[in-house]
């Protein structure tokens, strides 16, 4: 063991994600086999500031793996924004004899982790959000699974839509990135795809996919709405009034972040979660662990809340000129 981390907490903050109990799991397991204590927080950076906390043995994270949400719990935290938020914080890592705290969860709960290292405790970040638009990181934690989820939800609607001959707009997480929106517009062979980094316009992103596709002999048309978009009933609204069409709309919600973590959830989670703990161990304090190229890197964790992930719109080429390939059948 080295730099003399003796006892570490760990916490999962922000939006839960499927996989942060694998990433738990891999830090409390990680840092016994270094001789290094955990003590788990519970409620994120909300737990910190009240005190609210377990010991965690290699036990506590057995048979977790496949359990979605956080064993740890999670919280949003306007008090710890403050300096006397962050004080009382700081006063609970030195009451328990916190030598670092590893914070998992998206960009909030980096901009915490900021926070505390600027009052001298030391932190490590891992990037786990649904919403996978983390500039420091290729992949975040949690991104696959929600897809995963997104999909099957899609596929299903396209059954009772094609039944029906109805159009179906889904609305899909992802706030101001539209990644979950693409990808799964993708995978589902949607009509149109609307994302946050594109401007909205109607009629070339809604009435003309939709005509292309009927003039194609299809009958029945799923549209893929980011929330960052705007509202679903919105665009349904439009489409009925423009297109004489009456949509059904769907909005996917929470149960996109629920869910047993995919195998690349899991197994992107447990690496993370090690980097984390092995960063400590060599000193390498207040940095991200994230992926690039296929690599765990790590970042400091300044310079990671800098950077900026833009959305491949090269896969929105792909979308376009696979939807209407077939004059006569969809996908």
């Amino acid at each position: 063991m080295a730099h003399n981390i003796k006892r570490i907490g760990v916490l999962t903050s922000g939006g839960d994600a499927p996989g942060m109990n694998a990433a738990v799991r891999a830090v409390v397991r990680t840092a016994l086999g270094q001789g290094i204590q955990v003590v788990g927080i519970h409620r994120g950076w909300q737990g910190l500031i009240t005190g609210d906390f377990e010991m965690l043995d290699s036990h506590d994270v057995s048979h977790i793996l496949s359990e979605g949400g956080t064993i740890l719990y999670t919280a949003r935290c306007d008090e710890f924004m403050q300096e006397s938020g962050q004080q009382k914080a700081v006063a609970t890592c030195q009451l328990l004899g916190l030598d670092a705290v590893i914070a998992i969860g998206g960009d909030g709960t980096f901009r915490g982790a900021l926070d505390l290292s600027r009052h001298g405790i030391p932190v490590i970040g891992v990037p786990a959000t649904i919403d996978n638009d983390l500039g420091c990181s290729n992949y975040t934690i949690g991104f696959d699974t929600a897809c995963n989820t997104a999909l099957q939800c899609i596929d299903k609607l396209r059954d009772t839509m094609q039944s029906h001959e109805r159009c179906s707009v889904v609305e899909v997480m992802g706030r101001h990135a539209g990644f979950l929106a693409l990808y799964v517009g993708i995978a589902v062979g949607a009509t149109a795809v609307l994302v946050p980094e594109r401007e909205y316009d109607f009629e070339r992103d809604v009435a003309e996919p939709i005509r292309r596709s009927r003039l194609s002999g299809n009958t029945h048309f799923m549209v893929v709405v980011a929330e960052g978009v705007g509202s679903a009933f919105t665009i349904g609204d439009e489409i009925k009034n423009n297109l004489g069409i009456d949509p059904r709309v769907t909005v996917l919600g929470h149960i996109q972040r629920g869910g047993t973590p995919s195998v690349r959830d899991r197994e992107i989670a447990t690496r993370m979660g090690y980097a984390a703990v092995m960063a400590l161990v060599d000193g390498d304090t207040n940095t991200v662990i994230g992926t690039q190229g296929g690599f765990l890197v790590r970042t400091p964790i300044e310079e990671a809340l800098q950077m900026k992930k833009g959305l491949q719109m090269d896969r929105y080429e792909v979308l376009e000129a696979v939807q209407h390939s077939d004059p006569v059948r969809d996908n």
